[in-house]
């Protein structure tokens, strides 16, 4: 084990896999980017917006203005919100099936569709190859949810060159809210680089395919970024709205709530309920790894959010992560008769993805680990309560479920 530094002000270590810088005073890039979020005047922020949108607008009002990458939870409802009810734009909205489906994930992305009355692209790649490549980026990157994050990323930008619908709108930009990547005032925008280096885990489709595995050409083709001259002829480009808007996750999705009936659910690795309930494997095995290799699980970065949003303390924070972090995974043998492994033999593949820095083996079998923020306060522990101000207003399931939803019914 070594020293690994840590932000003093939210939970983050310095070994983020994004990259994160900690100045004199001990506080991270993140934290200090997110002061930008008190600073700068979001009124002309927003106008910036309106007009960077409109030349994009469809003069005969029949055609799309944009696409808006969507899944059944995040912020999916608030960026629709924003695109539709207040810039007044007529999006395509597009979302990849990540096989992983849950009964609410399926029920919220219906309801956003109808909500604001959006056509909706849906790509189903073959399950087989899916299964392959998951076999495939779980051994050698120690992760299931790699073709995930490849089609959510890359489908957006596929259909766009498709459709010759150059303008894409994100919500927020990930390096920009964790570690402070860019500042808001950027406008940084969709890149290739950031998606294969960071999203992908520096793993582009092609990459994955070797004369010592059994994915093929036909396996990966689907997950492949457009070439440059298509890019270039249709002027494709790639916004976030995290730059022209003060983003609030929680505050937003209470909103959504309140406005468009979106459903959340309970935990048990996080106290948030408000993301991912789209999904049996996010919050769970996929969050076990992250833990294994990273050091932190999702239960950071939602108490790092919360700290820097300033709803709870530092240490308030530390306890509610470690009374969520090492929570055993709800639905590990859901993935393993999907995949078709014994829960062991996962386990196995899973343990030689433990990083040294934060896990020690003391027998066969048994692990200790080592957090790179050490134990809260006992005073901290006891003054947190067991549940923050986090509404959940369905269960995560919606009913016995025993396997994942493939496809879902098109309405609530």
């Amino acid at each position: 084990m070594k020293y690994v530094p840590t932000c003093k002000r939210c939970l983050y270590p310095a070994t983020h896999p994004l990259g994160l810088m900690l100045d004199d005073e001990g506080i991270c890039s993140g934290c200090r980017i997110h002061e930008e979020k008190d600073r700068l005047d979001w009124e002309s922020r927003w106008k910036k917006l309106e007009d960077l949108v409109a030349p994009y607008r469809s003069p005969s009002g029949k055609s799309y203005d944009c696409i808006v990458p969507v899944t059944g939870a995040n912020d999916s409802y608030y960026i629709v919100h924003l695109v539709k009810e207040r810039l007044k734009l007529n999006p395509l909205l597009v979302t990849y099936n990540k096989y992983f489906n849950t009964p609410l994930g399926i029920w919220n992305l219906a309801n956003l569709r109808i909500r604001f009355d959006c056509d909706i692209l849906v790509q189903n790649v073959n399950p087989i190859s899916v299964k392959k490549i998951t076999r495939t980026t779980l051994r050698e990157i120690g992760s299931l949810y790699w073709p995930c994050l490849a089609g959510q990323t890359v489908f957006p930008v596929q259909t766009a060159v498709r459709y010759g619908v150059p303008l894409i709108i994100w919500g927020a930009h990930q390096g920009l809210e964790q570690v402070g990547m860019f500042s808001h005032e950027h406008e940084v925008e969709m890149a290739r680089r950031y998606r294969k280096d960071h999203d992908l885990m520096g793993k582009e489709a092609d990459d994955l395919l070797s004369i010592f595995d059994t994915l093929n050409e036909d396996d990966v083709w689907q997950y492949r970024y457009p070439d440059d001259p298509d890019l270039q002829r249709v002027g494709v480009r790639g916004i976030y709205l995290g730059n022209f808007v003060r983003w609030d996750p929680k505050a937003q999705h209470e909103q959504m709530m309140a406005m468009h009936g979106y459903r959340t659910t309970v935990f048990d690795r996080t106290f948030d309920c408000y993301d991912h309930g789209d999904c049996y494997n996010y919050m769970g095995l996929h969050d076990q790894l992250k833990l294994y290799k990273h050091g932190y699980s999702k239960a950071t970065d939602h108490a790092s959010r919360e700290i820097r949003h300033g709803r709870i303390t530092r240490e308030q924070g530390l306890a509610l992560v470690r009374s969520r972090e090492t929570a055993v995974p709800p639905s590990a043998d859901k993935f393993c008769e999907w995949l078709g492994l014994d829960r062991r033999g996962l386990q196995f593949v899973m343990d030689q993805h433990r990083n040294p820095a934060f896990w020690t083996q003391t027998a066969p079998n048994t692990w200790e680990f080592h957090s790179p923020q050490g134990r809260p306060a006992a005073e901290a522990v006891a003054a947190t309560p067991g549940k923050p101000a986090f509404s959940a207003t369905h269960s995560f399931t919606m009913g016995e479920q025993d396997r994942y939803i493939t496809i879902g019914k098109g309405y609530p």
